[in-house]
């Protein structure tokens, strides 16, 4: 398991981000992380791994491994699953007290990338390769 370094949200973080698989999996990208309290993760010194209190660990994010409904391939989350969160927040704020300008360039920006995310799910589907790790 090694720390994600956060090199977008440089400041003022409130948690910190591990990737718990060894090595990346299918498609060159690695399926597993936590999201735990910042600086809840200390270090064995002798044997270098990362210790953690269960209940310092926030979240645990499984993404889908391998092709869609493929012998084993396994289920997870996908990046557009993420982002709809994202998204559903920010609109929320929007209505709320904290409308801000930025939250709305955020907004803007989140809903252009599950553009594009569709964009190439649509593009695979359109090409016979959506479900496969054909190109």
């Amino acid at each position: 398991m090694k720390q994600l370094t956060m090199r977008i949200q440089k400041q003022d973080n409130l948690n910190d981000v591990f990737i718990i698989d060894d090595e990346a999996g299918n498609g060159g990208a690695y399926h597993n992380y936590l999201v735990v309290k910042k600086d809840a993760a200390t270090e064995d010194k002798e044997t270098g791994t990362i210790l953690l209190d269960p209940n310092d660990i926030l979240l645990q994010v499984g993404f889908q491994d391998g092709p869609r409904a493929v012998e084993g391939s396994i289920p997870g989350v996908l990046e557009g699953d993420l982002l709809e969160i994202v998204r559903h927040r920010l609109q929320c704020f929007q209505k709320g007290p904290f409308a801000t300008r930025d939250n709305a360039c955020a907004l803007t920006h989140i809903e252009e990338a599950l553009m594009w995310l569709n964009k190439r799910q649509a593009d695979r589907k359109e090409r016979g390769v959506l479900g496969t790790n054909n190109k």
